[in-house]
């Protein structure tokens, strides 16, 4: 047998004149110090004997020890974050503002029932979801109004959980991310006081909202790049941050399309570090290589797998039909369960001659709708003074009705029923489309169209006996056709009608008709038609074949249902693209909002937004920002951009006022700080939607990092004489003196209590433009 004996000596790290609190020596982890000493200066014996007895471990050399480092600082601002994001967020329990929208998807989610958010990526749904789901929330609540009383199955605190600990944790990481630029601990302090007291990044942390989310990752993938920049090369440790830095730029885009904005502004600092490594003759070309492969998996490849990842997570786990359905295309909606899948399922897959059939326009604009027909013509003459034709109205109706439906007529034969065997339609094959409920053909002609004189009139055809032929010869032109000879699919086939007679294409116009047309949507022939337009698109999305002989038998066959137990499914890359494709595209029509803003207003606070107001007292919880800090936000990016240009100037004419690695530093912290904000805030002034002082906050973030590197940058290579940073030391005092005394003053809008009176709610009103409500009494 054997016996093991053992002895272990570790060894600590030794302090370290860069990082000395928090663990890195000489740009290395600690714990890779320690293996390196333990392989220079430990002792370990190892003996292997054999006795009669059984093996046993005979010498241990106790006790076994193990110190690290704890950075007291670091832990202190954590448990501070913690303490003013956690505190009391169950208060109010009520639906506070952009809870009445997130709450809505949560439920969904819940149900695992299919939405279409078009705002944004899945993962800041999921991960509210997720919350939900630790405090078993059951997804029954409804998300009707601000303010409204949430009910006992309502788990409030987990709801709000997980945004208030991503808020938190911004806190340590400004922190951290200061440190990594080269600045001071005490600069970093400075840093995560003034992200600590901002009270409108403490609101938005503590409700079911997703701005701490997207905050959290882009501070994490910015902490991750320059941790993995400032490794030493060779470090097992410097591929990890590599990697963790692709990991949360996917989650930082997954949240919100906002998080691209910072994710290009690493990727654009990335290659210029990358640009520099390739230019390193100290390095051979297989370790550039490898590095350049290595930059490009983790910053490129890996964010897009993940990004779908989050796609194919969102689709497996809303797999049942919802109230979004209509957005999506027939197949995509076929591959739901419930809703149009039930009514689809087992539908013959191939249309036939004979075919009852509902034509779906591939567009979804203005709204989803159906080609539709009904008793009723057009006016002889428009109010305009236009005449019609007078002929049966066709039009595309937005609900599933039995004047949907259709049927495919062969134009040599009289018979509407499906022959044994059915000859199916191919690309290319001509057609009549029989309107099922009233027996007339689609037409069209050349009299203009009531709402776009432009185009055709598309009409049932009625023979009034006058000098005006039926011309209702339609080619199939199908336009996702794999082969010239392609079949016309049951909701897969994309098909354009070609209008025989006039080359028309069949199309929606997305024009209201009037009252007489019953506000129904305008279906035109468009001899102008060109490329590949949606709106000039139908797919067959309900389908049987008729056996119906008799109008009476055929009609009552259309009011039946279709039934055959038969699934179709589509890919999940098919899904992926079309939602990716409808959340790019599909816009809600955006309304002004009493408390929407312009860019202009934010950077000065000339705005706020009441989040929740207490029914019957003067309790209030308001988006407000701290004065002082946004102040010397302002003030920080002004000096630094004169610091830049005056440096750039006097480098250009060879004079160097700081060390090169000086400037580097400053040049750094300006793209890092200085762009972060300009990247999260100059794009919404080309964006044309309804914006809120809220979508500020990841640029302020970025802008508030600029106030003490800034200073630190003052204090060391500006200010020479002892006598003046002595007084710049006063003057930062009494800065913090009122960051934090701006931060208590707003602090019962920030947290809803206590309750203020009426006279201290007006006093708080620093701005004519803050709206401030109050009760008096």
């Amino acid at each position: 047998m054997q016996r093991l004996n053992a002895a272990i000596v570790s060894t600590a790290c030794r302090p370290s004149s860069r990082l000395p609190i928090y663990g890195l020596t000489d740009g290395k982890p600690c714990w890779h110090r320690n293996v390196e000493t333990f392989r220079n200066s430990a002792k370990l014996k190892l003996m292997l004997t054999t006795g009669h007895t059984g093996a046993m471990l005979t010498s241990i050399k106790l006790p076994i020890v193990i110190r690290a480092e704890i950075n007291l600082v670091l832990v202190v601002v954590t448990a501070l974050g913690l303490l003013s994001r956690l505190y009391g967020i169950n208060f109010p329990k009520a639906v506070v503002f952009d809870e009445v929208y997130y709450g809505q998807f949560v439920s969904l989610y819940t149900k695992q029932v299919f939405f279409i958010d078009e705002s944004g990526p899945p993962l800041g749904h999921m991960i509210l979801a997720f919350g939900a789901y630790l405090g078993g929330f059951d997804g029954n609540f409804i998300w009707n109004r601000i303010g409204a009383e949430y009910s006992s199955n309502v788990p409030v605190w987990s709801l709000r959980l997980i945004p208030a600990l991503a808020g938190s944790l911004c806190v340590p990481l400004c922190y951290l991310l200061v440190v990594e630029l080269g600045y001071s601990h005490l600069t970093a302090l400075g840093a995560a006081l003034l992200f600590l007291m901002e009270n409108s990044l403490i609101v938005q942390s503590r409700f079911m909202l997703l701005e701490s989310v997207l905050i959290f990752f882009l501070l994490l993938a910015v902490v991750s790049y320059l941790r993995f920049h400032n490794a030493q090369s060779g470090s097992p440790v410097r591929l990890a941050w590599l990697v963790l830095t692709g990991v949360t730029c996917a989650c930082a885009v997954g949240v919100k399309y906002m998080g691209l904005f910072t994710y290009f502004l690493l990727l654009g600092l990335a290659a210029v570090h990358t640009w520099q490594l390739i230019g390193d003759r100290a390095l051979s070309n297989s370790v550039v290589l490898m590095q350049v492969v290595a930059r490009f998996l983790a910053l490129v490849v890996l964010p897009l797998l993940l990004y779908l990842g989050f796609f194919y997570v969102h689709l497996n786990l809303l797999y049942r039909s919802g109230p979004h359905d209509q957005m999506m295309s027939s197949a995509f909606q076929a591959s739901l369960e419930g809703g149009l899948a039930r009514i689809t399922q087992g539908q013959p897959l191939e249309v036939a001659y004979g075919s009852q059939v509902t034509l779906r326009s591939v567009s979804s604009k203005p709204i989803p709708c159906w080609l539709h027909s009904h008793k009723a013509n057009y006016p002889i003459r428009y109010e305009n003074g236009r005449g019609s034709s007078h002929q049966q109205q066709v039009t595309c109706y937005p609900f599933k009705d039995v004047n949907n439906w259709w049927i495919i007529k062969d134009p040599g034969r009289q018979d509407l029923v499906v022959s044994s065997p059915p000859r199916p339609v191919r690309h290319g094959d001509v057609v009549q489309l029989l309107h099922g409920m009233t027996s007339r053909l689609l037409n069209t002609h050349d009299v203009a169209a009531p709402m776009s004189p432009h185009a055709q009139e598309v009409s049932g055809y009625i023979d009034f006996n006058v000098s005006m032929p039926a011309q209702n010869l339609w080619k199939v032109d199908i336009a996702n056709r794999e082969a010239e000879q392609d079949v016309w699919k049951t909701i897969l086939s994309e098909v354009r009608l070609i209008h025989i007679n006039t080359s028309a294409v069949l199309k929606l116009s997305g024009s209201s008709l009037p009252e007489w047309g019953y506000r129904q949507l305008e279906v035109v022939g468009d001899k102008i038609y060109k490329g590949y337009q949606p709106s000039g698109v139908w797919n067959v999305e309900e389908h049987r074949y008729g056996t119906s002989l008799e109008q009476r038998e055929r009609e009552l066959e259309l009011h039946s249902p279709t039934h055959i137990d038969i699934n179709r499914n589509l890919t999940f890359i098919a899904k992926f693209l079309e939602l990716q494709w409808k959340m790019l595209t599909v816009k809600h029509e955006d309304s002004e909002h009493k408390y929407s803003s312009s860019p202009l207003e934010w950077i000065t606070m000339n705005t706020n937004i009441a989040y929740w107001l207490h029914p019957a007292s003067n309790a209030q919880i308001h988006l407000i920002g701290n004065f002082v800090t946004w102040t010397l936000a302002n003030l920080a990016l002004a000096v630094y951009v004169l610091l830049f240009l005056s440096y750039l100037l006097r480098r250009r004419r060879k004079i160097e006022d700081i060390p090169e690695a000086t400037w580097c530093q400053l040049l750094q912290a300006g793209v890092v700080c200085a762009g972060g904000w300009a990247v999260n805030y100059l794009p919404f002034f080309m964006m044309e939607k309804t914006l809120f002082l809220y979508h500020y906050l990841p640029a302020l973030t970025f802008q508030i990092l600029l106030i003490p590197v800034v200073l630190e940058h003052v204090h060391t290579h500006v200010l020479r004489c002892a006598s003046l940073r002595r007084a710049l030391h006063g003057v930062v005092l009494a800065g913090l003196s009122s960051v934090y005394l701006s931060f208590r003053t707003f602090s019962p809008l920030t947290y809803g209590q206590p309750e203020l009176s009426a006279e201290q709610l007006a006093s708080l009103r620093w701005r004519d433009s803050w709206d401030i409500l109050f009760r008096r009494r």
